[in-house]
């Protein structure tokens, strides 16, 4: 390698170290305002659920500086193979870390309604702690298989995938349950329905990351690598462009 090609190469190593750095903290981000979301719905705090929109705000900031390195590295040094998976891949990631937080937001809104209309939390809504703890427990792993390009740390996902998918259905009976019952007021209800929809969907960001681990270190696109069922038809999120988040549109329920 010539002295040029070794200064480049420098120059690019570095590049995709600074990276991983800004993906590190938009990752920490993500899951800190997963946390905080929450605790202050189940607290009824509002001094925390503010904290959570602040937090929303610097993942966007996060998110423009991202994509901003990533196409910086595309254009001054031409990537290619696992170099140029890795730049793509951080930006697919980023996008499923955006709309994680986003939801975390979605969450810290709805504590912010019940608080304005003095109600309460019920005790079924402790439920989603677990819910929470797995969903940032699987960011988590997803995040730092990309970090360490590890592959083997997210090939247990879909366990903990299902097992958020159990708390989601669970609980969703739980709250109909108790609108049936008349145990919960509707609107209140109608709520809880959201924060759970909102948590079961977080999960899923985290495994749509973790198939892009697989295919930023493979090179390879398997279809649904890490889901365990596999509906007749559809073709894996790794082939197909993102669809627009059903947890975006803010939780206003009359």
């Amino acid at each position: 390698m010539s002295p040029p090609e070794e200064v480049h190469r420098k120059a690019l190593q570095q590049g995709l170290e600074g990276l991983q750095e800004e993906m590190k903290t938009l990752a920490d981000v993500t899951e800190r305002s997963i946390q905080k979301a929450v605790e202050s719905l189940l607290r009824g705090d509002l001094a925390e659920a503010q904290e959570v929109l602040a937090l929303d705000r610097e993942a966007y900031a996060l998110r423009r500086v991202i994509e901003t390195s990533c196409v910086n590295l595309i254009a001054l040094h031409a990537p290619v193979a696992r170099d140029l998976r890795m730049i793509t891949t951080s930006l697919e990631i980023t996008t499923d870390l955006g709309r994680s937080t986003r939801l975390a937001r979605h969450i810290s809104e709805v504590t912010q309604e019940l608080a304005q209309e003095r109600i309460d939390v019920p005790p079924q809504l402790a439920t989603l702690t677990r819910m929470a703890e797995l969903s940032t427990q699987m960011v988590q792993r997803a995040v730092q298989a990309f970090v360490h390009s590890d592959v083997e740390s997210v090939r247990r996902m879909a366990e903990l995938d299902d097992a958020v998918d159990q708390l989601h259905d669970a609980l969703f009976q739980e709250i109909i349950k108790g609108m049936t019952d008349r145990t919960l007021p509707i609107p209140v209800g109608a709520r809880y329905v959201l924060v759970n929809r909102f948590l079961e969907r977080i999960s899923d960001h985290a495994v749509s990351i973790g198939e892009r681990v697989v295919y930023m270190v493979t090179g390879a696109m398997p279809w649904n690598p890490l889901r365990r069922r596999a509906p007749s038809g559809e073709t894996s999120p790794a082939h197909a462009p993102s669809a627009p988040d059903a947890g975006t549109p803010s939780p206003r329920v009359p």
